[in-house]
């Protein structure tokens, strides 16, 4: 009987790509996604670190583009671009403010929706969801129309109640009028989160706690927030990821006005590569380190989450 010669890559029946697809199923279902992360997310990030050591700009060829290596972080880090840390300081400060307020006000709309059951319930959450199905641009035009100092009906209403009129877009409250519009349009995804959390949660346990006396307090701290740990993890680094990467809204409101008082990390990036200044290279640093910074923050809460899970 005549053995059979082993099959080589390139050789004759199905070869080595066939037989690794048919060990392997679920590559088949996997690939066209991983196709199009690679093209849409991987390729442009490679691109966006090599430009960042170069001097590259606006309109240049890019054989007139020179390797400059570190050169573009070095200026950051060291202070050549007195705007960096300023645009740092505030995108950090926005995202704890706005993360934090937005994970409280969320939770407490859950558990006041939790709690009472009333007619009119499901319109409340259809109300909820107008703010989400808006763009944020859309949303801050129209936050714009409601913050003018003149005829805005912020305004109208405080002139009414108390003949006050507030410069809302003014260099001391641009940054607080943004947390506003921001806190608006994302506290209700955090309350729809933690409200289907809160729904899924069985009842034994807190059938239970009131058997044994427990009181509001210690049912929320001992059994509701254990057992949603998971989804406010998850709301948590949602919301503090998107905060942090803040464009649409600021844009809209001020362009990063007035003066620098609003330029966040995003919009330091959007001035630094535009048609005014053209410094492609410098600006493409700016968004290697905005990445680096929403990848630390997602990794912080990650690692946060495990170990909760773990204790």
């Amino acid at each position: 009987m005549r053995e059979k010669s082993p099959r080589l890559p390139g050789g004759h029946g199905r070869g080595w790509l066939s037989d690794y697809l048919r060990r392997n199923q679920h590559v088949k279902f996997i690939a066209p996604a991983v196709a199009v992360l690679f093209i849409l997310s991987i390729i442009p990030t490679i691109f966006l670190l090599l430009i960042s050591l170069t001097n590259y700009q606006l309109g240049w060829d890019f054989s007139r583009a020179e390797f400059v290596g570190l050169a573009n972080y070095i200026r950051l880090l060291t202070g050549g671009d007195a705007d960096f840390w300023h645009a740092v300081f505030i995108s950090l400060a926005f995202m704890v403010i706005a993360t934090a307020l937005e994970m409280v006000l969320g939770f407490i709309v859950a558990l006041l929706l939790n709690k009472y059951e009333f007619k009119a319930k499901a319109v409340i959450i259809g109300i909820m969801i107008i703010p989400l199905a808006m763009t944020p641009s859309i949303a801050g035009q129209m936050w714009k129309l409601m913050f003018n100092s003149e005829y805005g009906l912020l305004n109208y209403i405080l002139r009414g109640l108390f003949d006050v009129s507030v410069v809302w877009l003014s260099k001391d409250l641009a940054f607080w009028s943004i947390l506003i519009v921001d806190i608006w349009q994302f506290t209700p995804f955090v309350a729809l989160i933690m409200y289907a959390g809160l729904r899924s949660v069985p009842a034994e346990p807190y059938e239970s706690a009131m058997v044994d006396g427990a009181g509001p307090a210690r049912i929320l701290f001992s059994i509701t927030i254990p057992m949603m740990k998971k989804l406010i993890f998850l709301a948590l680094l949602l919301r503090a990821v998107d905060a942090l990467k803040l464009f649409d809204t600021a844009y809209v409101l001020t362009q990063g006005g007035p003066g620098n008082a609003t330029e966040f990390l995003s919009l330091h990036v959007y001035r630094l590569v535009n048609a005014q200044n053209g410094l492609i290279g410098r600006g493409a640093a700016v968004a290697v380190i905005l990445l680096a910074v929403v990848t630390v923050v997602s990794r912080v809460l990650l690692y946060l989450q495990r170990r909760g899970e773990d204790a």
